[in-house]
């Protein structure tokens, strides 16, 4: 009999899991190709992430130019554990921010934010130079242009990311129907 693959990368769990939104801001999102729809998606993980105590890391570009993180997302990282950290670079991964990361002991990072082929592109790529566990929720993603987007996909998977979405990464932390935590995101999700 072959030995069957190990698809344990592939797994999600909630209390081994972080979500990492790069650059949803005020001036960014309008300019995105379905850049509210990758918001509302957002929006939707980070309330998944109330109930399930998932932590957030929060990065902005360039605020003073860029914006402040678009609500409802800036209200909704308030109510969770969110770490909120200013940019300049491409890739969002910091000193400061690798140091959150290791001290969070947390090894599955679910990507959601924009440019999918510039800020998140160069951060997956460095999160799995790093040995992360790395999923990208698609819909929760945007770029200012359908062929990038498209193509920052492909790359990221040729990486070895997990292309994901928003309802399979909420269904994969909750693993069963009837618990409080499912009875109360069904509601959302539905």
């Amino acid at each position: 009999m072959a030995a069957l693959n190990d698809f344990s990368t592939f797994d999600l769990y909630s209390d081994d899991s972080l979500i990492f939104i790069i650059d949803e801001q005020e001036k960014l999102v309008p300019a995105l190709l379905n850049g509210q729809a990758a918001v509302e998606r957002t929006a939707l993980l980070l309330q998944a992430a109330a109930e399930l105590q998932i932590p957030v890391i929060k990065t902005e570009q360039y605020p003073k130019g860029l914006g402040e993180t678009v609500e409802p997302i800036k209200s909704l990282c308030a109510k969770v554990d969110t770490a909120c950290y200013e940019k300049l670079d491409f890739n969002a991964i910091s000193n400061e921010i690798r140091t959150k990361l290791r001290l969070s002991g947390r090894q599955r990072i679910l990507i959601t934010g924009g440019e999918a082929h510039i800020c998140v592109l160069q951060t997956v790529r460095a999160l799995l130079k790093q040995g992360y566990f790395v999923f990208v929720a698609a819909d929760a993603i945007a770029s200012r242009h359908q062929f990038d987007y498209d193509i920052a996909l492909k790359q990221m998977r040729d990486m070895g990311a997990v292309i994901t979405t928003t309802e399979t990464v909420i269904y994969d932390w909750l693993k069963q129907a009837g618990t409080p935590a499912f009875k109360h995101l069904v509601k959302l999700i539905k």
